[in-house]
């Protein structure tokens, strides 16, 4: 007969299924309501920024698109220290809640038409209260899932945290599809937009009572002590970690530009681009775990390193072609390529920054690195490739934008691991 495994092994502490997928559900609803926005920014612009120049309507939409990722890195240190000293599993309910009230204000706004000024005014505070709750998430949550994890699949498990946010693209570029299909323009632009919001409220519900039930990873002995300082961002692993980052996060983000880039610039139909988007979202959730997968056997810097430098390669050349066959089927092969070359890195990235630092450190040093990363170079990214596209009527201004910022992070990465190797690799894994 078969004897129970005592409580403490690491077989008994193992997590069941339920408990990733508490611990990533909200995390891919929560970047669903990212990428939703983005999907639907020139539809939005038009609601709550109307101007005679549909370009500068665009660029005010994709700006409160990155006004989102200026709360990113106030949220990940507040959200992120609580976690150290309270636990993962209350704060990772928290930002659950506040995403959860920033979502619904987005539903529940009217337009520039019935409200005026305020609408744009509202539109704004609520991409706050979002962002600040995105930015406290991924620190406690990826943290969870590092600490829950047997100690040769750190990598695959921590990429589920990538993983669950090309579920959310799927699910977003699905519905968009969807609604382009059966909605006119004028339904599209009077309540069609608010539809994958709504449809994410109504989800939050479900994924609030699931993270409930998951267990807590911070033992007493590992948690902040009160008035413990917070990971300094001047450290020079964080500030590579940081550029590590920018170069995975600009690729994401031009990608889910390519719905916009595709109708608004390359003239095509609406489909094209939720087509395209719903491909990247298959990719990226592929290869979040191959990459993950192969992180874990292989070491953590080939699995970051070599992929990027596709990238970097690559980006100029395909935005090339593109731009030379503008159709849907080259947007969807070039938007799916460079998502699951970019997927490919995440799980080695987050792991490896995550073991710089010590469990009552841990969710507020991964928080900052991923939220400054993230708001720096992902916030800014949307509204500079529609400035850069407008005065330079170039439509590579977006290959530009990921090639400058791969190649920083490929030389970032060297760096990283020529100075910190026993801190970001576990000895198992060392290369």
């Amino acid at each position: 007969m078969k004897q129970p495994k005592p409580p403490n092994s690491p077989e008994a502490a193992r997590p069941g299924h339920a408990v990733l997928v508490a611990a990533v559900l909200c995390n891919g609803i929560e970047f669903f309501d990212f990428v939703a926005y983005a999907f639907f920014a020139h539809t939005i612009g038009k609601v709550f920024f109307p101007t005679a120049e549909p370009a500068l309507s665009l660029l005010l939409s994709v700006g409160v698109f990155g006004v989102g990722f200026i709360a990113r890195p106030v949220g990940g240190v507040i959200l992120g220290r609580y976690a150290d000293s309270a636990g993962r599993r209350p704060a990772l309910l928290l930002s659950a809640v506040l995403m959860t009230v920033g979502t619904a204000g987005l539903v529940l706004v009217p337009g520039y038409a019935v409200i005026g000024v305020a609408a744009p005014v509202l539109i704004t505070l609520f991409r706050l209260i979002q962002g600040f709750a995105l930015g406290g998430e991924t620190g406690p949550s990826t943290a969870f899932l590092l600490e829950v994890a047997p100690p040769d699949q750190r990598a695959v498990y921590v990429s589920l945290q990538i993983a669950s946010q090309g579920i959310a693209m799927i699910l977003a570029g699905s519905l968009g599809l969807a609604l382009s299909l059966t909605l006119t323009a004028d339904q599209m632009l009077d309540w069609g937009w608010r539809v994958p919001f709504l449809a994410s409220v109504a989800l939050i519900p479900i994924a609030l009572f699931l993270r409930r039930c998951m267990p807590e990873t911070l033992t007493g002995e590992h948690r902040a002590p009160p008035g413990a300082p917070a990971p300094s961002w001047r450290a020079h692993p964080v500030i590579l970690g940081i550029l590590v980052i920018a170069g995975g996060t600009v690729s994401t983000y031009v990608g889910n530009y390519m719905t916009t880039y595709g109708t608004v610039i390359l003239k095509l139909p609406a489909a094209d681009g939720f087509q395209a988007a719903m491909l990247t979202g298959f990719a990226t959730l592929t290869g979040a775990i191959v990459g993950g997968y192969f992180a874990d056997r292989l070491g953590y810097r080939s699995m970051i390193l070599w992929p990027r430098v596709a990238v970097a390669a690559i980006a100029i050349p395909a935005f090339d072609w593109l731009a030379a066959h503008p159709d849907g089927r080259t947007l969807q092969a070039i938007s799916a390529t460079l998502a699951f070359l970019t997927a490919l890195t995440a799980g080695g990235v987050l792991t490896a920054i995550c073991e710089l630092f010590p469990p009552h450190r841990r969710a507020a040093g991964l928080a900052m690195v991923y939220s400054i990363g993230v708001s720096v170079f992902g916030g800014s990214t949307q509204p500079a490739v529609t400035w850069l596209i407008a005065i330079t009527e170039s439509p590579l201004a977006p290959a530009w934008c990921i090639a400058a910022t791969s190649g920083v992070a490929i030389i970032a990465t060297i760096f990283l691991f020529r100075h910190r190797p026993s801190a970001v690799q576990p000895a198992s894994t060392a290369v």
